[in-house]
């Protein structure tokens, strides 16, 4: 009876995470010789080791505050082995980012996150009220809801670098309106329907953005761009969708008086992941006045030790302009991926480039180590 008892207790105790009230418990048990010393004794160590182990196992811990808070953060730091004349090896801090997200309701959450490498700015500030499963609003800034790499997170992309299409078409490194890390300002309504076993079958988001970039005010067009993105999921693992970006971009020579030039964005998307299997592709059609562009890529990826050690490969081709040869630029890229546990992990990929036109010799190895907290 006794050994049951001090089971029992065992099992409230770690529940509770130990403390001075477990403590009060044990101590009366032993006044009332329902358990011996010994055995609470043997309580606490049990409890204490269970505690540092739930510990080690969190993916998140919150901080002190007057509200629920998490913060968290991650750099990535890279070398790269350039093969082409000209360009130097060496190393960069791409990314150092500090994120804050927390609920002042059940209803209503925000974010704000900054990148300190290179220039410190404002990477995400937004509020979100969410009011049922199939019906938030979002309004800051934000990432646009368009193509499906780009609303994978940096530090839990697959790959090293976002593909051509997606750097040149999605508000990043060589799109018209520059790099604003696939975000922009604005306000967006979003949710998911008609569940199946427990899963979303559809998700929607449909916004209305500024078409400026990050951290600037719109001051270039009276009309608005606007976003959507629609994704089905018929069985467990496997999204298919798709969706548009109508607006305007930055122009030297407008194409319309009085406004920057068209910038439009369309695309479909397929991905099939499993614990240790993934397949992912996208295609995206782009006009930048009066230049059609186009490009796509196909990723597939096996982990070799589930959830550690995660091979990868990708075709990748992107069209600068469609409208004249000599433009197709195509990757292959291929490497792996090592997890050190949820948040640290070391990658390491190479690219062979082909361009039509005159050859190049500007194949790349990049490796990079991220570490989070």
């Amino acid at each position: 009876m006794r050994i049951s008892l001090s089971l029992f207790c065992l099992l409230i105790i770690t529940k509770a995470s130990f403390s001075q009230s477990s403590n009060d418990i044990l101590n009366l048990l032993i006044l009332n010789k329902t358990i011996s010393q010994s055995q609470a004794d043997s309580v606490r160590a049990e409890a204490g080791l269970l505690q540092q182990q739930n510990d080690h196992a969190r993916k998140s811990f919150f901080i002190g505050a007057t509200r629920q808070m998490q913060f968290s953060g991650y750099s990535q730091v890279r070398f790269q082995y350039m093969q082409e004349k000209g360009k130097k090896d060496g190393f960069d801090i791409r990314r150092a980012r500090l994120d804050l997200k927390g609920s002042l309701t059940p209803y209503f959450s925000y974010r704000v996150q900054a990148d300190l490498a290179d220039k410190p700015k404002l990477i995400d500030g937004y509020g979100e009220i969410k009011i049922t499963d199939y019906f938030s609003i979002t309004a800051g800034q934000f990432k646009i809801p368009f193509s499906l790499e780009n609303l994978s997170s940096a530090n839990k992309l697959e790959m090293i670098d976002y593909s051509q299409v997606v750097e040149a078409m999605v508000a990043r490194g060589k799109d018209v309106i520059g790099n604003q890390n696939g975000r922009d300002i604005g306000i967006q309504v979003s949710g998911t329907f008609l569940k199946l076993k427990g899963q979303p079958f559809a998700e929607y988001r449909v916004g209305l953005f500024n078409g400026s970039g990050i951290n600037v005010a719109d001051t270039g067009n009276k009309a608005k761009d606007i976003a959507c993105r629609l994704i089905f999921t018929p069985i467990k693992g496997l999204s298919l969708g798709g969706g548009f970006y109508n607006g305007w971009g930055k122009a030297i020579k407008p194409d319309v008086a009085g406004s920057s030039q068209v910038r439009n964005r369309y695309g479909v998307e397929a991905s099939y992941v499993t614990s240790r299997f993934s397949l992912k592709g996208e295609y995206i059609f782009g006009q930048d006045g009066r230049t059609d562009r186009s490009g796509w890529y196909l990723q597939s990826g096996y982990f070799m030790i589930p959830q550690k050690l995660q091979v990868l490969g990708k075709y990748d081709v992107y069209d600068s302009n469609t409208s004249s040869g000599n433009n197709i630029s195509t990757n292959y890229v291929f490497g792996c991926n090592y997890n050190f546990n949820n948040w640290s992990r070391l990658q390491a990929f190479y690219t062979i480039r082909e361009e039509e036109g005159a050859a190049v010799d500007n194949n790349y190895l990049s490796i990079q180590f991220q570490i989070g907290f």
